[in-house]
């Protein structure tokens, strides 16, 4: 029995405007800025959340005033959402080259070099496998269909852009009145060291004095991380949590009681707040990389139909591109022969890149083609990934770590063992990562083109143009934050790049910690016996700060309250999911506007110190604030609490008796 045929929304025979300038560049400017909050909220939560939903509504409701169409809407749309595709791909990889010592710093050229590189080919090789996965295989697509259905509601004026433009200037607000750089009001987060009472242990005939302590910290005041625990649920937020529990709350402390020489030497000098985050960095966080390994492979391991299925539709279903009479322009792709010259043309500069890090034209050559080869395949299995879980679920980075474990073996066998060849194992990590990131949320993308009756070459046209023009702006936002903030610290952990980092590091360069590295490795197989649900997310908690996986575990809280009272009034199906869409629109507001706040003081400070040192200023640690510091108790910022269980359960209650959100459930 054949596939049922969809029918799209606009006709194919209607000749509406769609790939226009006012589109393409309104599409171009929200990557960029989706991008750029992107990048902070994963590197400093370990998790980034799809652009796709606030792409559409922010386009819905900018374009309403010009006239736009519904499927110049999907071109903004498609062209926005490649922006958080792609750092989410960078951040992953191109930090580690920070990291593991191959850069002094970030690199705007180099940077720039892999998102392009990467983002490229990822489009065109999803041109190569749209219609095997779009339109001949029978994928749920579960996001493409709830943003069509929000995209339809749209045209009969129900956007939510009111719900995301608020919530965006609550958390821009709350941001500037508690970053460190802002108009500081308030601290993010207090901690405490607890010290234990002494105990005497005798061991092997000696008898030990031990005496240690916990160090525990109160949740960030931070919309944006409560608002990501909002939209991963109760469930996947307590997962992570329970990583800060074991990481923070197990392991630190029994470092630091197994260790009484060192705390019997610091506690004079009230240094037991400072040990407890060494023991969490130098310790703790490489037992959790080995957990993430074990994790990262185990997700794949349980995956393995869906990827085997995938590269087999990838390789025996390719679709002709036609552009005949008799074609519909629902059903035109860019032509395939420009498109495999393009592949051809992309490979030259990723040829040049690998040979500029490994100093070897020959290992240029080898990664080049096992790059070609790993990109075709995990661009087939991250598109039907995305077709069957959604892009939210998009595992790139277990993707990019068997990518980067691959070419550290390459690495090894050839003889290129120095920082050389750490540097091109990243690179490769870095184009892969961007290339199944683009292939995933562009599967995701033509999807919903499908649904709505959008011309695949446009749009394809249109995700080429927005890579090219987020690559070359989002490096520099990832520059200011890591100028800032510093990338690898406990403001900005950036835990996924940490792990390719040490991978690479360990593989190649032969520093890796192995010993921490392999009692997490058995953790991590101690979690999967015991049938531990997202073991990935158990290491990734361990990996963060404290404050942070607690601040994603009280907005989980808080969905986990609205849905208690969904079910405390008898919310009908539609209700319940008009109440959870109002929930997620605020949300993704929250995430959106405290991170471009944060992107936008860290450009400040920056600004600021060049005019400074232009002058002969003081700059840096000597440099008066650039924003008034006002009063820096943690108490007042307590007040977020009342404030997002009002707005994250009192409103969506409220708007799902008034109706005016799509009945379509938002993932």
């Amino acid at each position: 029995m054949g596939k049922k045929a969809e029918t799209p929304y606009v006709p194919p025979q209607s000749t509406m405007a769609e790939f226009t300038v006012k589109a393409v560049l309104l599409g171009i400017l929200m990557a960029i800025f989706l991008g750029a909050a992107n990048a902070y909220v994963g590197m400093k939560a370990g998790l980034t959340v799809a652009a796709t939903f606030p792409a559409a509504v922010v386009a819905m409701a900018l374009l309403r005033p010009l006239k736009g169409t519904i499927l110049e809407e999907n071109i903004a749309r498609t062209t926005a959402s490649v922006g958080e595709a792609l750092v989410a791909g960078a951040i992953f990889t191109i930090p580690a080259f920070v990291i593991a010592g191959a850069w002094e710093e970030l690199r705007y050229l180099e940077a720039t070099i892999i998102m392009a590189i990467g983002g490229i080919l990822g489009v065109l090789l999803v041109i190569i496998l749209r219609r095997s996965l779009v339109v001949e295989a029978e994928l749920p697509f579960p996001e493409s269909v709830a943003v069509g259905e929000v995209v339809k509601a749209g045209q009969g004026g129900q956007t939510g852009a009111a719900l995301v433009f608020g919530a965006m200037g609550i958390a821009a607000l709350w941001e500037l009145f508690k970053n460190q750089y802002g108009v500081k009001m308030m601290s993010e987060s207090i901690s405490r060291f607890f010290t234990f009472g002494s105990s005497s242990i005798n061991m092997l005939g000696e008898r030990i004095d031990y005496q240690g302590g916990m160090l525990l910290a109160t949740p960030s005041a931070s919309p944006m991380l409560a608002g990501v625990g909002f939209i991963v649920g109760f469930r996947i937020s307590a997962v992570l949590f329970s990583g800060a529990l074991m990481g923070w709350l197990l392991l630190v402390p029994l470092s630091i009681f197994l260790n009484p020489t060192l705390v019997t030497s610091l506690a004079a000098s009230n240094q037991l707040g400072d040990i407890a985050i060494e023991v969490w960095l130098r310790q703790v966080r490489p037992l959790a990389v080995g957990t993430m390994i074990v994790s990262a492979f185990y997700t794949l391991i349980g995956l393995r139909t869906s990827l085997i299925s995938g590269i087999k539709k990838a390789l025996t279903q390719f679709s002709v591109s036609g552009g005949g009479k008799d074609v519909d322009r629902t059903e035109i792709d860019l032509d395939f022969r420009k498109v495999f010259v393009a592949i051809g043309l992309v490979a030259i500069p990723m040829f040049f890149l690998y040979g500029y890090y490994v100093g070897s034209w020959g290992a240029a050559l080898l990664l080049t083609v096992v790059m070609l080869i790993l990109g075709f395949l995990f661009a087939a299995v991250a598109g039907y990934l995305v077709g069957l879980i959604g892009s939210s679920n998009n595992p790139i980075s277990g993707l990019t770590l068997s990518a980067l474990l691959i070419a550290a073996v390459l690495m090894v066998m050839i003889g290129v063992t120095d920082l050389k060849g750490v540097a091109g194992v990243l690179a490769v990590a870095g184009v892969v990562c961007c290339t199944a990131g683009i292939s995933g949320d562009m599967m995701q993308d033509l999807k919903v083109g499908h649904i709505l009756g959008g011309t695949p070459w446009k749009m394809q046209a249109a995700e080429l143009l927005g890579v090219l023009a987020a690559a070359m702006v989002l490096a520099l936002p990832l520059i200011a934050l890591d100028q800032v903030y510093q990338i690898g610290s406990a403001a900005l952990p950036a835990p996924q790049a940490g792990l390719m980092a040490m991978m690479a590091e360990g593989i190649v360069g032969g520093e890796m910690a192995w010993p921490l590295v392999i009692a997490g490795m058995f953790l991590g197989l101690g979690l999967i016996l015991i049938k531990a649900p997202a073991p990935m997310l158990i290491a990734v908690g361990m990996y963060l700060p404290f404050e942070s996986t607690a601040a994603i575990f009280v907005g989980g809280i808080i969905r986990w309250i609205l849905d208690k009272q969904l079910e405390k009034k008898e919310a009908t199906a539609e209700e319940k999911t008009r109440a959870e869409n109002t929930g997620i629109l605020l949300s993704s507001g929250f995430i959106a506007g405290e991170s471009l706040m944060a992107v936008g003081i860290a450009l400040l400070v920056i600004g600021a110190d060049l005019y400074r040192s232009y002058f002969g200023l003081p700059t840096g640690a000597e440099a008066p604030p650039v924003l008034p510091v006002v009063y820096q108790g943690f108490w007042v910022s307590l007040l977020v609490y009342p404030l997002l269980l009002w707005l994250l359960v009192y409103l969506p209650l409220k708007k799902m008796r008034e109706g005016g959100m799509p009945a379509t459930r938002l993932e």
